[in-house]
C-alpha cells in the first residue's frame, strides 16, 4: 500500500486506543489476530466489499440512463423536432421512460412537473438552469399566387394593406410584427400592427393557410425553410426579419 511499517503500527494503535480493545496479540516473534480484531476483519471486509459494489452500481448507471423522464415543450416545435428527438433517444436508451408533453400555454418554469422544458425567448428567471440550444430567426413569407395577385410589399409599412395570417400564441402581443433590419449600431426595429381575415393558434395550420394563398404568414425558419426551398412559399421583406428568440432547453 506504500506506507511504512512504522505508519501501519501508529494506525493500528488509533484504532485499538478508539475501540479501548487490542485487536493485535504481539509477540517478538510474530503478531495475531485477537477474536476481536477478526471480527474487525471479517466486518470489514465486508464493508469494503460493499463499497466496491456501490461503485460499481454507480458507474453503470452513470454509463446507462434509467427512470423517467418528463418533457415540455410547444406544439409545433414539439411536434417536429422535439418528438423525433424523443424516438432516437428511447431507442439508445430503452431502460428510460419519457412522457413528452405539448402545450399551447407551457406552463411556468417553477412547475416541478417536468425535468426538461423547451422554450422560446430569454428565461424569464434567472435561477433557472438554462441552455441555449438554437436561435429562432423569423421570417415573412407567403405563396408566390398570393403575391401575384397582391404584390410584394417593398418596405414594412406595406404590410398594413396585405392580409397578414394572425396567430395567437402565448403571452405575445396579437397582430403586431416587429421587424428588425440592420445589425448592431445600426439595428433597427420597427413595429407594425396588421391586419387580416384568418387566425389561428396553431402554426401548422397558419402556414397551410400561407400554402393556399390566404396571406402573408410570420414563422420560424425550421417551419418554413423546406417550403422556401420549393418554391411553394417566397421571403416577403428579406432584408427585414424577426429578431431572434432563442430557443433553449430550461429546468426548474
Amino acid at each position: 500500500m506504500g506506507i511504512t511499517t512504522a505508519a501501519v503500527s501508529k494506525h493500528l494503535a488509533q484504532m485499538e486506543k478508539r475501540l479501548g480493545v487490542a485487536l493485535v496479540n504481539r509477540t517478538t516473534r510474530r503478531m495475531s489476530l485477537t477474536p476481536e480484531g477478526e471480527v474487525l476483519v471479517e466486518h470489514a471486509r465486508r464493508i469494503l466489499r460493499e463499497i466496491d459494489d456501490l461503485q460499481e452500481l454507480l458507474s453503470s448507471q452513470k454509463g446507462t440512463p434509467k427512470g423517467l423522464l418528463r418533457v415540455n415543450a410547444t406544439l409545433g416545435f414539439g411536434r417536429s423536432h422535439v418528438s423525433p428527438v424523443v424516438s432516437r433517444f428511447v431507442q439508445q436508451y430503452p431502460d428510460v421512460d419519457v412522457q413528452l408533453q405539448l402545450s399551447v400555454n407551457p406552463p411556468p418554469l417553477s412547475d416541478d412537473a417536468f425535468d426538461v422544458c423547451i422554450r422560446f425567448g430569454e428565461p424569464p428567471d434567472a435561477r433557472v438552469i438554462a441552455r441555449r440550444v438554437a436561435p429562432n430567426r423569423r421570417v415573412l413569407c407567403a405563396s408566390p399566387d398570393y403575391l401575384a395577385r397582391h404584390g410584394h410589399p417593398k418596405e414594412p409599412r406595406d404590410l398594413m394593406s396585405h392580409n397578414c395570417i394572425g396567430i395567437r400564441q402565448g403571452d405575445e402581443a396579437y397582430g403586431l410584427w416587429r421587424l428588425t433590419t440592420g445589425r448592431g449600431a445600426k439595428e433597427h426595429t420597427e413595429s407594425i400592427k396588421t391586419r387580416g381575415n384568418v387566425t389561428t393558434n396553431d402554426g401548422e395550420i397558419a402556414v397551410n393557410w400561407a400554402l393556399d394563398g390566404l396571406g402573408i404568414v410570420m414563422r420560424a425558419e425550421w417551419d418554413v425553410n423546406r417550403y422556401l426551398a420549393s418554391g411553394r412559399l417566397v421571403q416577403v421583406l428579406p432584408k427585414g426579419a424577426s429578431r431572434n428568440r432563442p430557443c433553449g432547453m430550461m429546468r426548474g
